[in-house]
């Protein structure tokens, strides 16, 4: 090692300097790793200002099964009511076979499909299981992650940012 600082020496100002260790090196390659997702979501979100591109995720959709076309239709409507959706589709019934208390059951249900921000779906999540009259109601989301562009801007200007 010694030769190379023969052939390459330091500058004057530089010979004060201690080398960076091992420990400065692993701090800077952990802050770089950490710091990754969120300078990712940055440059996403310019790219997207500057561009008016969605972002995938952005927006999500959520399934709620409802016992009823009645229950169905006051639920979407008190979503709808909070702002807490830009749509919701009220599919007609559908089968379901499933397990309650160690028992197979079988029933008609409704589906809704609600269309939201991704930032909303904890909301959306609370309430709806402080309104629905199933002990454990069935709440699933998935993000979206590609679409119709104005379709996609048109969820994110009528559902309200937190």
């Amino acid at each position: 090692m010694e030769w190379l600082s023969q052939r390459c020496p330091l500058p004057s100002a530089a010979q004060g300097w201690p080398r960076p260790g091992r420990g400065t090196l692993l701090l800077v390659l952990t802050l770089a790793v950490l710091m990754y997702p969120l300078l990712r979501g940055l440059a996403l979100q310019l790219h997207s200002a500057l561009t008016g591109s969605y972002i995938p995720g952005t927006s999500s959709m959520a399934f709620i099964n409802c016992l009823n076309e009645q229950i169905a239709k006051d639920i979407a409507r008190a979503i709808m009511d909070k702002k807490l959706a830009a749509q919701v589709n009220i599919l007609p019934k559908s089968s379901a076979l499933y397990f309650w208390k160690g028992e197979l059951e079988e029933s008609t249900e409704i589906l809704l499909i609600v269309k939201t921000r991704t930032s909303k779906i904890g909301e959306l999540s609370n309430y709806v299981r402080s309104i629905h009259p199933f002990e454990i109601p069935e709440i699933i989301s998935l993000p979206i992650d590609q679409g119709n562009p104005l379709y996609l801007k048109w969820i994110e200007e009528n559902v309200p940012r937190d």
